[in-house]
Formats: structure tokens, C-alpha cells, sequence
């Protein structure tokens, strides 16, 4: 029996799998991947006000995800990377409208 299948036919595996402690994230990373393909698009349409909830938001769930029992590491990952999408992209949004604008 391979490893995978190994791990797969485990109970735990199989109930991890069908929990909210992995569908939440993996459905969460839709957020970091939209904030990521935006870098390529003009600074102009960043929404300052929506891109500071994100951050807060994902700061919140960071906490969250190491909070909460079993840490939800999966969480705790796409909510790292948005913060670092979004604090990018809020950089971007200040950076066009108020420095080099001026």
C-alpha cells in the first residue's frame, strides 16, 4: 500500500478532510490569490478602505487559527499570505494616491 493510500484510509484523515478546519481555508485562498493576480493591475482601482478590512481581518483570523483547538495551520497560512498581499497592495494604494501624486 502506497503512502497516500495509507494516510487517506486513516479515520482522522478522512474526517479532517470533510471538517470546516480544511474546507474554510482551502476556500479562504480564493482572497490571497484575487489580491495577488491584482499586482498586475493599475493602483488606481485598489479599494483603500476594502484592502485595510482584509488586513484586519486577516489578522484576526491568524489569531484565530492558532487560538482555536486543533490549530488550524492550513488557516493560519492563506491568512498569512493575504495579510502580506493586502499590506501590499494598501502600500501600492498609498503609494499612487498620496506620494506620488503630490
Amino acid at each position: 500500500m502506497s503512502v497516500a493510500k495509507k494516510i487517506l484510509s486513516q479515520k482522522e484523515t478522512r474526517e479532517w478532510l470533510m471538517s470546516t478546519h480544511f474546507w474554510g481555508p482551502v476556500l479562504n485562498w480564493g482572497i490571497p490569490i484575487a489580491a495577488i493576480s491584482d499586482f498586475k493591475k493599475s493602483p488606481e482601482i485598489i479599494s483603500g478602505n476594502m484592502t485595510l478590512a482584509l488586513i484586519v481581518y486577516s489578522m484576526a483570523f491568524l489569531r484565530f487559527a492558532v487560538k482555536v483547538q486543533p490549530r488550524n495551520m492550513l488557516l493560519f497560512g492563506c491568512h498569512t499570505v493575504n495579510l502580506t498581499a493586502q499590506i501590499i497592495q494598501e502600500t501600492r494604494f498609498i503609494n499612487y494616491h498620496y506620494i506620488q501624486n503630490k
